[in-house]
């Protein structure tokens, strides 16, 4: 079931607007308005129907009532709902659209419409919705605050953004914790050198917030600035020393360097802190095989294989392993596995025709 449609479709406005309906209140007023009354029972069906993940079963009783003359006043809400639970955006939008215009404080229909202009790819047009709703209920959804920020990221406003998130996450907007947030988003939509900023910012206002420096070191690693990158790694493991994948990072940062005994100190206590993770695995087996140690690497590897089965890179690293091993039959097995994966990846990469 769309985690959206659950959401608000169970929300106390929509459950309230319901029991209006089927309490007869349209009824009372249609003489007094161009909308007809809602047939009791079609609608109960519709809305059982939406309520048990048969969207196109409850489309085909809405569109009904939304052909009706005239008009049945909350259909299109209601059609929208189902539209969205669908995936029918586009029809979603327009169904959205007419339900604010019959009622302009149809807070849900307003606060959809922006949801789906911005999962059409519109962030810019879905601003002024999701405003709407903000100014409305301040604190009342985090999705919609989460998405709003999203769309000022979109737009290069950052500071409303900033402000967005701070709202989503219940901390105030000029903290040191909200700019590291602002940057964490900013570091998943790939705008590296924005999120360092925040960083640096966050840092001024608290000199020893934790993970700061990680994300200064991430991002001087992604740059390739690998001594500025093990510098920032280095503090935040002084600050944070509980923190695997600071560790992690600093092995990774250590081997591009070709400091192959201090990355597998670094490692040794990432994977002492965290076994669940793939990385420092694959970054030890490297490491060993540098260290002409295949038969203690192929321990990593394997484990890390068994972890992740499709990652090409340690299926790679397995076949060179395999190979100073004298294990020829396994390390072909193995670089035929991590061709296979590459031309799959390569695959999904292409643009549909």
């Amino acid at each position: 079931m769309d985690p959206y449609r659950t959401q608000y479709a169970e929300g106390a406005m929509r459950f309230l607007f319901l029991a209006a309906i089927l309490l007869g209140c349209a009824s009372t007023l249609a003489a007094q308005s161009p909308f007809t009354s809602v047939p009791p029972d079609d609608l109960a069906k519709a809305h059982e129907a939406l309520e048990h993940d048969h969207p196109d079963e409850a489309i085909a009783i809405l569109q009904k009532l939304a052909d009706a003359q005239p008009h049945v006043k909350g259909v299109q809400h209601e059609l929208g709902l189902a539209y969205y639970s669908s995936g029918s955006l586009m029809k979603a939008k327009q169904s959205f659209e007419q339900a604010v215009q019959e009622d302009a404080s149809d807070m849900e229909s307003v606060q959809l419409e922006g949801l789906t202009l911005y999962r059409l790819g519109q962030p810019a047009a879905a601003i002024p919705y999701l405003e709407r709703v903000r100014g409305w209920m301040p604190n009342a959804n985090a999705d919609a605050s989460y998405v709003l920020g999203l769309c000022y990221l979109n737009a290069r406003r950052y500071d409303d953004a900033r402000h967005s998130f701070a709202t989503q996450f219940g901390e105030p907007p000029d903290s040191a914790e909200t700019y590291l947030l602002l940057g964490t988003m900013l570091m998943h939509a790939n705008l590296e050198e924005l999120a360092a900023e925040q960083a640096k910012k966050a840092l001024q206002i608290s000199p020893t917030l934790p993970l700061a420096h990680f994300m200064l070191g991430e991002v001087a690693l992604f740059k390739s600035n690998i001594d500025e990158a093990i510098v920032e790694f280095e503090t935040e493991r002084k600050m944070n020393p509980g923190y695997a994948p600071v560790y992690d990072r600093l092995g990774d940062a250590y081997l591009h360097v070709g400091k192959v005994s201090e990355a597998q100190q670094a490692l040794t206590k990432a994977i002492s802190l965290d076994t669940t993770s793939t990385g420092p695995f694959i970054l030890m087996g490297e490491v060993l095989l540098r260290r002409q140690d295949a038969r203690t690497a192929l321990l990593y590897l394997q484990h890390a294989e068994k972890m992740d089965p499709s990652n090409y890179v340690t299926h790679t690293l397995l076949s060179q392993a395999y190979r100073r091993a004298g294990r020829e039959d396994d390390a072909k097995r193995e670089t035929d596995m991590a061709s296979k994966i590459h031309v799959d990846n390569q695959l999904k990469l292409e643009p549909l025709k």
